[in-house]
C-alpha cells in the first residue's frame, strides 16, 4: 500500500512549482499539494500544519531563493518537533551547478538527496514508493 503523503514544494519559481504540481499528481497520483514562494513562508506554513497519525510530509526545497534560501529554512526547520521531522522527508530540487550548494546539500542530516530541476518523476517515485511498480 501507497503511503499517503502530502507535499510541500518551497520554490520561488511559479513555473516550476506548476510544472512539479503536475507531475506529481498524474505520474504519482499525489494530490495533496501545497506551495510556499520561499523560505520563510514553508516556514510559516510548517508552523501552522498539524501532521495527522496516518500522514507523511514530503518537502521539495529549492536552494535559491530571495527572502529565506533553501539552507536558511534548514537552520529553522531544525527548531522543529522531531515528531514532525520523522515524518518528514526533504528533498532539494535544484538546478545548480554551485559545487559548495551540491556539498551542502549532501552534507545536511535533514536532506534525503539533492535533485536537479525539472523534478525527475521516475526516480523520485522510486525513492518514495520503493515497493509500487510505476
Amino acid at each position: 500500500m501507497r503511503a499517503n503523503y502530502k507535499v510541500l514544494i518551497i520554490d520561488d519559481n511559479l513555473i516550476d512549482q506548476i510544472v512539479t504540481k503536475q507531475l506529481l499528481r498524474k505520474k504519482l497520483g499525489i494530490t495533496e499539494i501545497s506551495t510556499a514562494n520561499n523560505g520563510k513562508e514553508g516556514i510559516q506554513w510548517l508552523t501552522n500544519y498539524n501532521i495527522s497519525a496516518e500522514e507523511s510530509l514530503i518537502i521539495l526545497l529549492d536552494i535559491k531563493m530571495p527572502e529565506m534560501d533553501g539552507f536558511e529554512f534548514l537552520l529553522e526547520y531544525e527548531m522543529f518537533s522531531e515528531e514532525l521531522k520523522k515524518k518528514t522527508q526533504i528533498f532539494m530540487l535544484s538546478s545548480t551547478l554551485d559545487p559548495n550548494d551540491i556539498k551542502r546539500a549532501k552534507n545536511s542530516t535533514c536532506v534525503k538527496t539533492l535533485l536537479s530541476k525539472p523534478l525527475p518523476i521516475k526516480k523520485f517515485g522510486e525513492m518514495i514508493y520503493p515497493d509500487a511498480p510505476l
